[in-house]
């Protein structure tokens, strides 16, 4: 008679199977990575990061472990979520801007916001970075662009976390705005240059190779360490989709083009967040998501987690 073996019959290390499987040791606590990172960061290693509002926790805990972690424009609110003024930047499209603007030439063809009833100038491509005249605005953006390229060019390490596929766009010249809120959108600004699309893994990662492109030429040496954000969508523009499948949907898109991404380059790579929070907390009977009005972001006990095992698994020295 013709029988099914249920066994693969095949060796495998404890990291490469589902914790708990046939005879694999359960969850502990402990998430199993491979045993060379190929990245080793210390204490005095120069790191900067950008991204979505998990960027900003990652900020703060290397902070407070007293890591070398890059800070410009301490004086400019906007410098609490990245190593410079960046402001949030959720997708791919808005941080490639940054690296042109930093080290290129990028103009929008419409630069500033003027809020229609209190005249305050808006920056549409920082998320919600307001001034009080054009001139006013021109200055503090020149001097960012200093601070800018000082911490992207002098980092050993960047932390870069992506958050949603979901943007705006400019139909005129293609420039992308972070998100449309702030004064400009409350007092009736005028939206209609701009339309909502959902971008896709092809463009996505053509962004990726375009910021590889110009680190690798003002600053090669640098290592990028990615991550998806595990925090979810508050709310999708989309209207075919509810936003819980539309947040699956951006995570899905941007797990899948990093993983393509990291493996095309010897110095770029994945740090697992996304995957510690969203499964391997839960695998555990763990929540992961916090309490309150922002139950759509990840709790402090998840962050801590995850920020073990990066000092775990990266912060040390090469041999030890």
């Amino acid at each position: 008679m013709p029988r099914s073996a249920p066994y693969p019959g095949l060796r495998f290390d404890e990291w490469q199977v589902w914790p708990g499987s046939y005879k694999n040791p359960p969850a502990d606590g402990t998430f199993r990575l491979p045993p060379d990172p190929g990245l080793h960061i210390t204490p005095s290693t120069p790191i900067a990061s950008m991204g979505s509002c998990f960027a900003r926790e990652i900020r703060k805990v290397l902070l407070d472990e007293g890591y070398g972690y890059i800070t410009e424009e301490t004086d400019n609110p906007a410098s609490v979520h990245a190593s410079a003024a960046w402001e949030r930047t959720y997708n791919t499209f808005s941080m490639r801007q940054i690296f042109e603007y930093t080290f290129e030439d990028w103009q929008p063809d419409l630069r500033w916001w003027v809020c229609p009833e209190t005249n305050t100038i808006q920056d549409p491509y920082r998320r919600i970075i307001l001034y009080d005249s054009i001139e006013q605005a021109e200055e503090d953006f020149a001097r960012h662009k200093e601070y800018s390229h000082k911490a992207l060019e002098q980092a050993e390490v960047l932390i870069l976390t992506f958050g949603l596929v979901e943007l705006w766009e400019d139909k005129i010249d293609g420039s992308v705005i972070c998100l449309p809120s702030g004064p400009y959108v409350k007092e009736g600004g005028d939206m209609s240059r701009y339309r909502f699309k959902v971008s896709r893994y092809q463009e996505n990662l053509q962004n990726l190779e375009r910021i590889y492109t110009i680190m690798a030429k003002h600053n090669p040496d640098c290592k990028l360490l990615l991550t998806v954000s595990p925090v979810h969508l508050w709310a999708t523009f989309r209207q075919d989709l509810d936003v819980i499948s539309a947040s699956c949907n951006s995570k899905s898109t941007l797990r899948s083009l990093v993983d393509e991404f990291v493996v095309r380059h010897d110095n770029v790579f994945y740090f697992p967040a996304f995957e510690m929070a969203t499964i391997y907390q839960p695998i555990l009977g763990k929540t992961w998501l916090s309490d309150g009005k922002e139950n759509f972001h990840v709790n402090k006990k998840t962050v801590r987690f995850i920020m073990k095992h990066f000092f775990s698994f990266y912060g040390q020295e090469p041999g030890k």
